[in-house]
Parts: C-alpha cells; structure tokens; sequence
C-alpha cells in the first residue's frame, strides 16, 4: 500500500503485521540525453509497484534529493541535482525516528545509485546507513534509558541476535542489484543495462530517437538496449526482492 493513503487502521494492521515498510532512495542524475534525471530512483519505485502485488508492502513516498554529484555532468541545462551527505544524514534520521515512533520496525531503504561497490558505501547510502543506527540507538535509549546494553535484563541480547530479535535490523539499507545480479545483468550508466531495465519498467522515461545527442563515453552501449533484456533484470530483481523483505 501507498503510506500517503493508508488509513489508522491499515497502518496498526501493517504494524501488528510486521509488513516491510520500504523507503525508495535515490537522485536526480543526467543520464545522457535519451533517459529521465530520476532513472535511478524510479526503477525502485517501478520494482516495488511489482512487489507490491505479490505481498502486503508499504511503500513510503520515494525520496529523490539524494547526492547525486556532478561526477558525470554539471548542473547547467543537464538536471543533476546534487544535495550532501552531511544534510541527508540528520534528515534521514529524523524520518527513520519518525517511523519508529509510529511503531515501524521492518524498516527498509533500497537505493540504485553508485551502489556497484556497495559494501564500501557511497554518499546517499552511507548517509541513510548511518541515520538508520542513529535512530535506533536514540529510540532504544528512550524507550530504556541510558545503560539500556549493559542492564542485567539485556543478558540475551547476543543469543536473540541469532533467533533473529536484533534491533539493529529495523532498519536496513540494500542496493536495487545485490552482487549475484551484477554477475548476470550490465550495470551501468545510462547505457545497456540501466536503459534496458527502464524500457521494461518506465518507457515513458526513455526516448532511443535521442541517442545521436549523446556525447559521453557511458552512454554508448545503451544502442544496444532492448526492452527484453530489461525484463531480465526485471525478473532478476522481483525474485531478491521477494526473498529480501519476505516478512517474518
């Protein structure tokens, strides 16, 4: 369900029910001259519509304002909006501490944004990564009171760790592609892959008569882009998904 139009009652049956709040995350990002600014957000946004129909799901209004950077081109006449690590953390944490309030505690981001080494972490995820531990330590501590680890009642937390009661799992942060679909799909820049995946998800976001304009050397394989290699990695990802905020 769309958040913005749950009911009370939806929302304390999503919080009883433990369902996957999901947060799309992304950018406004040149992505050569054939393929919208928001590529990378609205493949997330696409890809859980297709979950959404397959399992009971909140999805949160997608956030587009993440750092971008003018890694691939400046701003002037491209589209590119670029907003800092430094002023996304404390706006993610405060937006994760809402959901907690709320009674959230299947909290998850998915991000398609320089995510191709993403265990090192890029600005937008290693912001909302951090503001996600934030908002939990700040929510255990309100809740218990400082000291609220070293507190003799806290004597299981290691063995609830692997009975999976971790509290550190409200809230996750994953890429759109785990690494096993990297090895299976082009990921790119606005060329095969990522125009592929969005001529299957979004083809009102694409338009091949426009390829001719492009001038950068990221965009030349995307000539070679078809809607049904699109689907493959559609499928690829609709099949993670679905085992990743399978509910508990």
């Amino acid at each position: 369900m769309r958040y913005e139009l749950m009911l009370p009652n939806q929302i304390r049956t999503a919080i009883e029910e433990r369902w996957p709040v999901v947060l799309p995350l992304g950018v406004l990002e040149y992505h050569g001259e054939h393929m919208a600014v928001g590529m990378d957000t609205l493949a997330v946004v696409r890809m859980l519509e297709l979950v959404e129909a397959e399992m009971n799901i909140v999805i949160l209004p997608p956030f587009y304002y993440g750092a971008a950077s003018y890694a691939v081109a400046g701003p002037e006449g491209s589209g590119t909006v670029q907003v800092g690590g430094n002023v996304l953390a404390p706006f993610g944490e405060a937006l994760f501490h809402g959901l907690l309030r709320i009674g959230f505690r299947n909290i998850h981001a998915i991000i398609h944004h320089q995510t191709e080494n993403f265990a090192a972490g890029m600005p937008t995820d290693l912001a909302f990564k951090a503001a996600g531990r934030q908002a939990i330590f700040r929510m255990l501590e309100e809740k218990s009171g400082e000291g609220w680890w070293g507190d003799d009642a806290m004597a299981s937390y290691y063995s609830e760790h692997g009975e999976g009661r971790n509290p550190f799992n409200w809230i996750q942060v994953h890429p759109l592609m785990s690494p096993e679909i990297l090895a299976e799909y082009p990921f790119d820049h606005a060329g095969q892959g990522e125009t592929s995946l969005m001529l299957a998800l979004c083809p009102e976001a694409v338009d091949m008569a426009r390829l001719a304009e492009n001038k950068g050397w990221y965009t030349a394989t995307a000539k070679d882009a078809s809607a049904e290699l699109g689907a493959r990695g559609r499928d690829l990802i609709l099949a993670r998904l679905l085992t990743l905020l399978k509910q508990d």
